[in-house]
């Protein structure tokens, strides 16, 4: 393991940046006949969202039974809120979601 002294530690705690963390869960109804096109919708507005800039990572969880997805966002818990306010899943009730303040730094990303 790569060792990691305290003052590399300190340096890479000042570079930190807010975020926004999503979870998503199966709503009520998840399994209600027409979901999985409204559940298409959801995906390309998360495709807009990450061309805008907002939504930095998504990850959808296909086999969870009480989790349905985590997404990072580039905003505000606020705003997050909004824009999963508007999300066409959870309007209908297919998916519901929790939002978390967090910390992480600018240009973490999932290896290619």
């Amino acid at each position: 393991m790569t060792p990691i002294t305290d003052e590399f530690m300190r340096e890479m705690l000042q570079k930190t940046k807010d975020y926004s963390i999503v979870i998503l869960k199966p709503g009520t109804k998840r399994n209600m006949p027409g979901a999985e096109k409204i559940i298409w919708e959801h995906g390309r507005r998360n495709f807009s969202l990450r061309a805008e800039g907002k939504l930095s990572v998504v990850c959808p969880v296909s086999n969870g039974r009480d989790l349905a997805g985590i997404g990072i966002f580039n905003v505000s818990t606020d705003e997050a809120k909004k824009i999963m306010d508007d999300d066409p899943a959870v309007k209908a009730e297919i998916l519901t979601y929790q939002v978390y303040h967090c910390r992480s730094f600018p240009g973490d990303s999932l290896p290619k």
